[in-house]
């Protein structure tokens, strides 16, 4: 499995725009279907928000990708 960071320019970053972060998502349409379909886990449960907010410590695990949120001081 691929892992892969994303450092918070802000508190919190949510779910569907990490995915396109991510480049797992090309587009909003499609996490959308991926959170949808329950194919995204987020700290070892499934999300079925589009909107949830990850914060640092948060992992996300999707296509056989993780990834970690990260504070920007990290």
């Amino acid at each position: 499995m691929d892992t892969m960071e994303i450092k918070l320019r802000e508190e919190y970053i949510k779910l569907g725009q990490a995915l396109k972060a991510a480049h797992i998502a090309d587009s909003g349409v499609d996490a959308k279907f991926m959170i949808l379909d329950g194919k995204v886990l987020v700290n070892g449960q499934t999300e079925l928000q589009r909107g949830k907010k990850l914060h640092a410590g948060d992992e996300v695990v999707c296509e056989n990708v993780r990834i970690r949120i990260c504070s920007r001081d990290e």
